[in-house]
């Protein structure tokens, strides 16, 4: 039997496990960087493997070493463990048990995944061409825990810094169940959020000559800033701007003396991202001066662009293929405009993002979304899931052992 074959094989048979295991975290969703349940089922999933844990001090993360048969590099693998505040509503039998608590976006499958792929490489450890750092990282829905991991230390944790990283993510809807994606280049937008509050003077409703009202120029930035973007971004390289909460006023016929909104900015490219930076909030005090009055604009940056690798894309999908066969793959043609803090991971070091269909039942394109409280994803993926980390880890580490040793000889 070669060893792709006892891979598929042994990630076959854990199958009833993993649906166990992704089943209890379910139940006990966590948000945030402080996930004390999630913590305790990981450790207790990776006891008995050898493994080199540590936890982390700002966050409940785990990162686990597995060392392999020869020395080599190391290759990182990463599983976020993070729910929602979003109460369910799939009627599953195993659904959250926690009140306004619920794994919309699939990270239960992902920690999941991440534990069956440490326990199936350990199996093989002394086939390994080096080492397998696996990233188990709370925090990643707008906390930024990958950014406290990185600082924690995780991409040295093998004691050399990982030659590459790869990730995946299940989606609801997105593409058929079983079938993998990705492609070269950016694959994920930027996120920040753009505050503004507009300051007037307050004022009777009948009157408005008299006071100046914040409502109608925060209104009207609203429009302008959506102006902006299709007037002056090119549509190539383009920029989504959502304003998703505006509030003003206590009462009908009460001018306030201020008025706020928040947007989330998404962008493709860092070169766009810096000019929305500087446009945007140069447009509100502008306007706002214009009418009299003052903005208070302020750009948060939040998750950069997710980038792939071009060689390390190609690397993924040709093992998506060979392993799987070419009809689970498909390359995706254009960038998705949700982001990820794994970009932190793929700016410091070369590697790939995937996505996994994860649909349930056979329509994809109306079934929920991520992130909808009645999202839901299939157990039938785990086992490949798995099985695709222990492949990419396996072949990664081969590629990156011969490219170390064409680069030092």
């Amino acid at each position: 039997m070669s060893r792709s074959e006892a891979l598929r094989e042994d990630a076959r048979a854990m199958q009833g496990e993993l649906v166990e295991l992704r089943h209890r975290l379910h139940r006990q969703p966590e948000v945030g960087l402080q996930l004390p349940r999630t913590q305790e089922t990981v450790l207790a999933a990776l006891e008995g493997l050898g493994l080199e844990v540590s936890t982390g001090t700002s966050t409940t993360s785990v990162t686990a070493v597995l060392r392999g048969g020869r020395r080599g590099p190391a290759v990182l693998l990463r599983g976020d463990m993070d729910a929602l505040p979003v109460q369910e509503e799939t009627g599953l039998a195993f659904s959250s048990e926690v009140e306004g608590v619920m794994h919309a976006c699939g990270h239960d499958l992902h920690t999941a995944m991440l534990v069956g792929a440490a326990r199936l490489l350990h199996a093989h450890r002394e086939t390994l061409a080096g080492d397998v750092v696996f990233m188990f990282q709370p925090g990643e829905e707008g906390w930024d825990g990958a950014g406290h991991m990185l600082a924690e230390g995780v991409l040295d944790a093998a004691g050399q810094r990982v030659s590459s990283a790869y990730g995946m993510h299940v989606m609801s809807a997105m593409n058929p169940r079983g079938q993998f994606t990705t492609r070269p280049g950016t694959l994920m937008a930027a996120s920040d959020e753009l505050r503004v509050t507009v300051r007037g003077a307050g004022g009777h409703g009948s009157a408005p000559h008299l006071a100046k009202d914040p409502v109608t120029v925060a209104a009207q930035l609203v429009g302008d800033l959506q102006t902006m973007v299709t007037r002056t971004f090119d549509v190539f390289d383009p920029v989504i701007l959502t304003v998703g909460l505006f509030h003003a006023g206590t009462k009908r016929n009460i001018i306030p003396d201020e008025a706020t909104f928040q947007a989330t900015v998404r962008t493709f490219s860092a070169e766009a991202r810096d000019r929305m930076r500087e446009a945007s909030v140069l447009l509100c005090r502008s306007v706002a001066a214009g009418y009299g009055l003052e903005a208070d604009a302020q750009y948060l940056e939040e998750y950069p662009v997710t980038v792939n690798a071009p060689d390390h894309a190609a690397f993924a999908a040709a093992v998506a293929t060979e392993v799987f066969g070419a009809d689970r793959y498909a390359p995706r043609v254009f960038p998705h405009a949700g982001s990820e803090d794994f970009s932190r991971v793929l700016e410091a070091v070369p590697g790939c993002y995937l996505f996994l269909g994860a649909t349930v039942g056979e329509d994809w394109s109306t079934a929920p979304n991520n992130h909808s409280p009645r999202a839901q994803f299939s157990d039938e993926v785990l086992a490949d899931g798995v099985l695709l980390h222990a492949e990419l880890a396996v072949r990664a580490l081969e590629r990156d052992a011969a490219g170390t040793v064409a680069a030092t000889g």
